[in-house]
């Protein structure tokens, strides 16, 4: 009797699972213990291991797209066996209309109504979908930066089709099947949410409408109870979703003024370096593309001041949010909202921190910035208050023994965290390698999973942009961040006598459900020991 093989919980926190890899394939003889897939869960990727003897028949999902909790993978069964009522049983729990047929007199529109769902066969349809894949942990959507394809382009299974901006980087789409690209589903700048419809691949001439309208049957279903209106009429023109379709998704697209601007990559690129905004240059290119030409011949003064100015016409831009954008929006929405917060400011006397770095440049290999300096004294300060170093986890409090520093790092789209792992195990010059690292790769969007998972607590920086003090949300479920202004020269007294000192100010924000203000302020105090006499991080 064939069974079905269900997606595991594989961690606490884990909602679904994305398929990194087959290592079996249809038809294949499997046993159990028998290693099936790669999952990318979470936190890392892991091995999916069989539990049933018999052949495996079906895979319901390609490598790279999501699967909840508890959903479908594959069934295992005797070769030959008819398995299509596993994958019917769930579609069965969803026909809610025999109850409203129940309140109309007659039964035959709801009947019509539920026809069309069944109707849509595309057994025959020598088409595939290609779909959005859940390129991270946090990844909602991902927006299509660049097509490398054109519709009619032949294409093959490790194919580049696309790039798509996810919430971390930007990322490439690799294609799965061999066959014409017949159908493009999203514009560039265009939004598709995980398990969307990206594109179509196949035979050319292939029906694939009918996998759009496959894809929009579910949603047409909604209209269901309008037929406990007395005329019937209504119900007989239940195809007329699928004529909406067009209109919502030519909204969409006016929606997002910022969309139709194309620029080559060199261009862009070049603009950024000159500060242009590329809204002001016009395109040259084929569809009024932006060139690297168009760039490099833009004048900026041509739109200077004028003494006949009489008038102007107001005008703005919409920039459609990035993906990075919205996560760090509903991240920092569900911390600032959830956890209680308070702040602890503390001034820091760098005189003698200032002294150690220029010694330590002339004696290290790599050079030691400020932050280097702060992060390694957090590190050791949070070994000693392991209570700061702390997640809240609803039902509990999990206070991590290692410490993982999070470095908030400024990139064109937001904001992005990379991990110095047991950064309070490791020396300075370690750790200012390391930053330097992560920090390029963050801004050339190049990070992957394990370089911004597992942080345990954060320092966000904004010195070098000449803030003197500011506060930071938590990045949930740690229980604090620190935020770290500028060094300021400034007049101390001593003694009733004047002097010239420096000075930088700290806040450290506290989730009050873990950290209380004593706990919080004891754990400043020995971080200002340790910046105040650098000596001291190194005994």
């Amino acid at each position: 009797m064939a069974e079905i093989i269900r997606m595991p919980k594989m961690s606490d926190t884990m909602l679904e699972g994305v398929i990194a890899n087959w290592l079996k394939k249809e038809g294949d003889v499997i046993k159990s213990g028998d290693i099936i897939a790669e999952v990318e869960t979470d936190k890392a990727t892991m091995e999916l291991e069989n539990y049933e003897d018999g052949t495996l028949l079906y895979i319901g999902v390609k490598v790279g797209e999501a699967v909840p909790v508890d959903g479908i993978i594959a069934i295992v069964g005797t070769p030959g066996e008819d398995y299509s009522a596993l994958l019917a049983a769930p579609a069965a729990a969803s026909a809610p209309a025999p109850v409203v047929a129940a309140e109309t007199p007659a039964a035959a529109p709801v009947a019509e109504t539920a026809a069309p769902t069944p109707t849509i066969d595309l057994s025959g349809v020598k088409a595939v979908a290609v779909r959005m894949p859940k390129m991270s942990d946090t990844m909602v959507e991902g927006v299509i930066a660049k097509w490398l394809k054109a519709v009619g382009d032949v294409i093959k299974n490790g194919d580049i089709i696309a790039e798509v901006e996810t919430d971390k980087a930007t990322m490439e789409l690799e294609n799965y099947e061999d066959g014409t690209l017949l159908y493009i589903g999203a514009k560039e700048g265009q939004g598709v949410i995980v398990d969307g419809i990206i594109a179509i691949v196949g035979e050319p001439g292939a029906n694939y409408q009918l996998i759009l309208d496959a894809e929009a049957a579910p949603k047409s279903a909604a209209p269901a109870p309008v037929a406990t209106t007395p005329a019937p009429a209504p119900v007989a023109s239940a195809p007329a979703p699928v004529i909406t379709k067009a209109p919502i998704a030519e909204e969409k697209i006016a929606s997002k003024p910022g969309a139709e601007l194309k620029a080559s990559p060199l261009a862009r690129a070049l603009a950024k370096e000159k500060g242009y905004n590329l809204n002001w240059i016009t395109g040259t290119g084929e569809g009024g593309r932006i060139t690297k030409a168009d760039v490099e011949e833009y004048n900026p003064n041509s739109g200077g001041a004028n003494a006949n100015f009489t008038g102007g016409v107001e005008s703005f831009e919409d920039i459609p949010n990035s993906q990075m954008r919205k996560t760090i929006a509903r991240r920092l929405s569900e911390s600032k909202f959830s956890a209680p917060e308070f702040y602890l400011t503390m001034e820091i006397n760098m005189d003698k921190a200032m002294e150690a770095r220029v010694s330590m440049n002339e004696v290290l290999p790599v050079k030691i910035s400020f932050n280097d300096m702060v992060i390694k004294a957090t590190a050791l300060s949070l070994a000693k208050h392991p209570k700061v170093n702390s997640y809240w986890m609803e039902d509990r409090i999990r206070v991590n023994k290692h410490v993982h520093i999070g470095m908030a790092v400024a990139v064109e789209d937001g904001l992005l965290v990379p991990v110095i792992r047991f950064a309070s195990e490791k020396s300075i010059a370690q750790i200012s390698a390391e930053a330097k690292d992560l920090g390029g790769k963050a801004k050339n969007k190049l990070l992957q999973p394990k370089d911004w998972e597992g942080n345990t607590f954060t320092v966000s920086n904004l010195g070098m942009f000449g803030i003197d003090q500011f506060t930071s949300i938590i990045n949930s479920p740690e229980s604090c961040i620190l935020a770290v202004g500028g060094i300021k020269e400034t007049v101390g007294v001593k003694n009733g006598q004047f002097y010239a000192t420096n000075i930088m100010k700290l806040t450290l924000t506290c989730d009050h459900r873990v950290v209380d203000g004593a706990t919080g302020a004891a754990f400043l105090l020995t971080l200002k020991q340790y910046l105040e006499d650098p000596i001291k991080m190194f005994l």
